[in-house]
This record gives C-alpha cells, sequence and structure tokens, in this order.
C-alpha cells in the first residue's frame, strides 16, 4: 500500500481529518517523545509536550511550509519548542535551559533517523516489486550477507546465474529508487 506523504496528511489534519491527524501521530510519537524524554528528562513532561505539539497542530496553531522544509524538521522544532514553554513554566526547571541546546545538537540526528526510514521504506517497497527469484537474492545478499557462492550452493543454482540476478535487481532497483525520488509512486502490484 501506498504510503501518504506527511505534508497531503498535514492538509488533510488542516481539514479536521483526525484519521490523518492519527495516523501522523503513529509515524512520529516515538521519535518526538525520545527526542524529548532527552531534551526534559522527565517522561511526565515529555508525554505533556508531546500532547501539546498535536494539539497545536490539530488546532491550526502555526503551519507548515513545505518549501522551508521537511515536516519531520517542523514537527521537532515545534517539539522543541513547546519542552523549552513547558520547562520556563515549572518553578525549578528540570533541566537548564542553556543545556537544551546541547540536545539541540541531536536535532539534525532525529531528522537523519526520519529520513534513513523514509528511505528505507521505499527500498522495501521497490524490493517487493522484483520477482521472486530477485527478491530472494538480494535478501540473501543484501540482508543477510550471504555470499555469491553460499546463495549458490543453498539455492542448489549456478554462480552466475546468482550474480546475473542479484545484477539484474539492482538495475531493476536503481531504475525504481530514482522514479520514487522523482516524486513518482510505485503500483504495488507491479513488477519490474
Amino acid at each position: 500500500m501506498e504510503k501518504i506523504s506527511d505534508a497531503l496528511l498535514y492538509e488533510r489534519v488542516r481539514s479536521k481529518d483526525k484519521d490523518a491527524l492519527e495516523e501522523l501521530y503513529d509515524r512520529y510519537e516515538k521519535m518526538l517523545y525520545s527526542y524529548l524524554c532527552k531534551m526534559t528528562r522527565d517522561r511526565d513532561l515529555a508525554e505533556e509536550a508531546l500532547q501539546e505539539v498535536f494539539v497545536k497542530v490539530w488546532r491550526g496553531i502555526g503551519s507548515y511550509d513545505e518549501s522551508k522544509g521537511k515536516f519531520v524538521a517542523w514537527l521537532v522544532t515545534m517539539s522543541r519548542n513547546s519542552a523549552v514553554d513547558l520547562i520556563r513554566k515549572q518553578k525549578k526547571p528540570s533541566v537548564p535551559l542553556d543545556e537544551i541546546a546541547e540536545v539541540e545538537s541531536t536535532e539534525s540526528s532525529v531528522e537523519e533517523t526520519a529520513e534513513w526510514q523514509e528511505k528505507s521504506d521505499q527500498i522495501h517497497q521497490a524490493v517487493r516489486h522484483l520477482s521472486e527469484e530477485q527478491q530472494k537474492m538480494v535478501q540473501l545478499f543484501y540482508f543477510k550477507g550471504y555470499t555469491h557462492e553460499t546463495i549458490a550452493e543453498t539455492c542448489g543454482i549456478p554462480l552466475g546465474t546468482v550474480k546475473s540476478r542479484i545484477r539484474l535487481a539492482l538495475k531493476k532497483l536503481k531504475t525504481s529508487l530514482q522514479a520514487v525520488q522523482e516524486g513518482g509512486v510505485l503500483d504495488d502490484k507491479r513488477e519490474l
């Protein structure tokens, strides 16, 4: 099934689509909660900040502009700002505000993690479009780390066949991933 982009989900949230908000929450809840726990060093405060972020998204407070960057970066910034506001409201901050800058340096790693996850999803989606034999070769070679020789022995096929299936699979994956990165989508029912 095709994954809906964050920007499209956000537009649906702005139209008060609760399912879209739930999907965005499911996508980013763990990552943002982890970030907020690190930043606040307080699970309750992190939960409160996380809730505040999604309430703001629902109410349309602040707005995401796709031309200014990735959606996840905007969410991380909102999370950081919500946490800072909550820390300031406390009589005795659990985290000195000057230490928050240290956590900010991990912000890019949170974004990188989200981007990596997105790319991983694209690769797995593209692999599903290969023939069964090619999928098996890619799984054994790249995901399990088998050598060409081990795959040939395991599958009972000539070494040259293993190499040519992997080479052809990579060629198809490259074409498929280029199409996805240029804004295209893969048809789930189509084999490459």
